[in-house]
């Protein structure tokens, strides 16, 4: 994985990733995300279509984007795979520590749902 390209997409706020219905069909969801130790990682509800996607198809695409989802780089192609719980407990903090106060909000609104939030890494390819 070229540490160049994990740079470039550091300097984001947002990924959008594209992920792959059982037909082919790609759908693109822009996430907040960190990248620790040559992995990319970003949080779902495990109910989440991105996660069932996930599941049938590990292969993904990543550009930076902002907040709308609107591109503002290359494509990468990537592979995704579900976090352990000392990896999750690393990426919760970053995560925690780069998006502040909004990651309150998030929380809170995930208890209020009743969701189930995840870990996802994603390696280059």
């Amino acid at each position: 994985m070229s540490d160049d390209k994990l740079f470039q997409l550091s300097k984001h706020k947002y990924i959008n990733i594209e992920t792959y219905r059982k037909n082919g069909t790609g759908i693109r969801t822009p996430v907040w995300f960190v990248v620790n130790q040559g992995l990319i990682y970003f949080r779902s509800d495990a109910k989440s279509g991105k996660v069932k996607r996930i599941r049938n198809n590990p292969h993904v695409k990543i550009a930076p984007c902002n907040m709308g989802g609107n591109v503002e780089g290359d494509w990468y192609d990537g592979k995704a795979k579900f976090s352990d719980s000392a990896e999750s407990t690393i990426a919760y903090s970053l995560i925690n520590k780069k998006y502040g106060l909004l990651t309150t909000f998030i929380r809170l609104f995930n208890k209020i749902r009743s969701t189930s939030p995840l870990v996802i890494s994603l390696t280059l390819e």
